[in-house]
């Protein structure tokens, strides 16, 4: 379990960045997303698997979520899910959201490092990281919407392939328990939080 030090400071750190990341100033679309579906369901569906930020994320979301087990299984993927949705429409109303990119990066790194190091927390504290994590992928998924086209179809295809997305990270995590390939699994979060630190960096995939 996350002692109570731990959590304390992530609070601290997350009542500090907030405020910046709200700071009213132009965001500009990250690369690497680009679709050519336009504003339909099968754009929304394609944007989160177009970007390596966004995919590792998002399977990250699931593999930790069957680490903390529990009810933790399927309220930490709904949150994360939830959060991107109303964040998504903040995007799509054309809100100023400065730092996303950085938040995007921070969350492939976090995850990683919880995965890496086989963080365990309470459900609600998960929920609570994993939400605010989704807040800046859902934001940049808005803000990054086609200017034609349907915003109901998009944003139910980028839900979509979210959930799928963690629905596969779950898959993995079961995946890797049943064959004893949990190592395997810290490895790859290791991997993922240095993807991470390469992209909060300045780098990009």
């Amino acid at each position: 379990m996350m002692n109570h030090t731990t959590i304390l400071r992530f609070t601290r750190f997350a009542a500090a960045f907030l405020p910046a990341a709200l700071l009213a100033s132009a965001a500009a679309a990250h690369p690497g997303h680009e679709t050519h579906a336009g504003a339909t369901f099968l754009g929304g569906l394609a944007h989160p698997v177009t970007g390596l930020d966004h995919l590792l994320a998002m399977v990250a979301v699931g593999v930790w979520a069957y680490a903390l087990g529990g009810r933790a299984l399927w309220v930490v993927p709904s949150i994360f899910v939830m959060a991107m949705a109303v964040a998504g429409a903040a995007g799509l109303a054309g809100w100023q959201f400065a730092l996303a990119e950085s938040g995007i990066a921070l969350s492939v790194l976090v995850l990683g490092v919880l995965i890496a190091a086989t963080v365990r927390v309470r459900w609600e504290i998960g929920a609570a990281m994993v939400g605010l994590f989704a807040v800046f992928h859902g934001y940049a998924h808005g803000v990054e919407m086609p200017a034609s086209g349907s915003p109901i179809a998009y944003v139910t295809g980028f839900l979509m392939a979210t959930a799928l997305l963690h629905a596969a990270g779950v898959g993995l995590g079961v995946l890797a328990g049943r064959l004893a390939y949990t190592p395997a699994v810290r490895v790859a979060g290791g991997a993922m939080a240095v993807a991470g630190a390469w992209m909060l960096g300045g780098g990009y995939i």
